[in-house]
């Protein structure tokens, strides 16, 4: 237990320590699905549901591996259970939104190996909350992948009306917002601890 209020928690996972525009973690799925509002909204939804269950399950498996003496085991028990999870996402999905399911396309997937979900198992162990903080940690962590696509999209899809040039269309220019995002965001940087 670290003894920070959870709110701060929160907005430290949300914010200060964005994982994909602080710690550069997600990039995949962050410059993929990020082209229109909706399509990244329900990505930052599904992402955020992975997180907060392999979250929860991290916890779980990280008490467990302690009490047995197997801490060795950590990793791939993570990747285990956020595959698990990513797969029952998939399925829950595809048959409850087939248009959502073939707009994420191989995005939805790729959640699967997406480092974010990845590293904050491995962070929230590494800082040895309690099960309330994971909770915190995960929600705001998943807010923050959230807020990062929606802004993305969002500028995005305000440029596709502006006059650019063609040298800096598509790929060029999605990796110049991205960085002036991150250094937006590493503003925030002051405030946490």
């Amino acid at each position: 237990m670290t003894g920070d209020p959870l709110w701060s928690i929160f907005l430290n996972a949300c914010l200060i320590n964005n994982f994909v525009l602080a710690y550069f973690l997600g990039l995949c799925p962050f410059l993929g699905v990020s082209g229109q509002l909706a399509t990244a909204f329900r990505m930052g939804v599904a992402v955020m549901f992975v997180m907060l269950v392999s979250s929860v399950c991290a916890f779980g498996i990280q008490q467990a591996l302690v009490a047995l003496d197997a801490p060795y085991l950590r990793l791939i028990s993570f990747i285990v259970v956020i595959a698990s999870t990513v797969q029952l996402v998939e399925m829950f999905i595809k048959k409850t939104s087939p248009t959502l399911f073939r707009a994420l396309g191989i995005f939805l997937p790729l959640i699967t190996t997406n480092c974010a979900i990845l590293g904050l198992a491995l962070f929230q162990t590494n800082k040895a909350f309690a099960f309330l903080e994971c909770l915190a940690y995960a929600l705001g962590a998943g807010a923050g992948f959230t807020l990062a696509l929606l802004l993305m999209a969002g500028l995005r899809e305000k440029l596709d009306l502006a006059e650019v040039p063609d040298r800096a269309r598509g790929t060029a220019l999605s990796l110049v917002l991205a960085g002036l995002l991150s250094i937006a965001f590493m503003g925030f940087a002051g405030l946490g601890g």
